[in-house]
């Protein structure tokens, strides 16, 4: 490595004049890095030096990453490799990863009504379901990002014999607790994620309160109830004689008096679900005289009534 020595200063001030051991003489540029190191200011040299090669500034590369973007994805958008911009990735990288060890310490905020299950931290929460489970919390892969409004998005993902999914939580560091966001979350928190009602069909209710309202006494008997019974012993309507067959003039989906008393009976099961108790009965539908009814099973086997 040559030796170079100071011997002036260019005409225009811009540059260093130097020269080696054996006489041979060199300029060196006098650039903003060249002034912090020779003022001793070493916070700078570092940014300065560095060749960025890269379509995204030093700052771009690191909001882009606080974002919640990969290096990978960043890299691309800026046209360059991950290895160059991990020098200002990196750091961001642990910021993400400390936020999200430190919302784990934070409490759980339930909407209103809901329990608050002891107040335990959102980690002890976790913990305690997953060790119920005989699952290592430990699997759990936590990470997070800092949204616009300032707060922090932190997920966590998990794949248990149970469940598998990514829950998502709202993590406020000012006030130290986070938000359960999707049915993922409370899941792993512990709480009990209800499954979907089955849809109401109302005309089905009130077509088997219907038929509930006919009396056992008024099946039919003789041979129209054997052709009721089929090879293995059990009684069958048959696939073309369904129950409605035996109720004189029986409305269908399309009667205006059975849609008209399905929209009642489900007006008096809101209001009763609203009220805390069971609905009240409902009147029962009269069968007009004229027509054999279907027998009970003992009539069919022993006989009964009129011979």
């Amino acid at each position: 490595m040559a030796h170079l020595t100071l011997t002036g200063v260019s005409d225009d001030g811009k540059r260093l004049l130097l020269t080696s051991d054996k006489g041979v003489e060199f300029t060196l540029d006098i650039t903003p890095s060249l002034r912090a190191a020779l003022s001793g200011d070493t916070s700078q040299i570092g940014q300065l030096e560095i060749p960025m090669e890269s379509a995204l500034r030093p700052r771009d590369i690191q909001a882009r990453i606080r974002a919640g973007e990969t290096p990978e994805a960043v890299a691309q958008a800026a046209h360059t490799t991950v290895d160059k911009i991990m020098t200002y990735a990196g750091p961001v990288l642990a910021e993400r990863e400390h936020v999200a060890q430190r919302a784990q310490r934070s409490s759980v905020r339930r909407a209103p009504g809901e329990s608050a299950g002891g107040a335990r931290t959102l980690g002890d929460s976790v913990e305690a379901h997953l060790r119920s489970g005989n699952v290592d919390p430990t699997t759990v892969g936590w990470d997070a990002w800092r949204r616009e409004d300032g707060r922090w998005t932190l997920v966590a993902r998990f794949e248990t014999p149970e469940r598998s999914g990514t829950a998502e939580f709202t993590y406020d560091a000012p006030g130290n607790y986070v938000v359960l966001d999707n049915d993922d979350g409370r899941w792993l928190v512990g709480e009990v994620v209800a499954g979907a009602a089955p849809p109401r069909n109302d005309l089905d209710q009130v077509r088997q309160r219907r038929l509930s309202a006919v009396p056992e006494s008024e099946l039919p008997l003789g041979d129209d109830a054997i052709e009721l019974v089929t090879q293995d012993g059990t009684a069958s309507l048959g696939a073309e004689a369904p129950v409605e067959a035996f109720l004189d003039d029986s409305p269908t989906s399309d009667d205006p008096a059975l849609r008209e008393e399905a929209a009642e009976a489900a007006a008096h099961d809101d209001e009763a679900d609203s009220e805390g108790h069971e609905p009240p009965a409902r009147r029962q539908v009269q069968k007009k005289r004229g027509r054999a009814s279907v027998p009970t099973w003992d009539e069919i086997m022993f006989g009964g009534g009129d011979q």
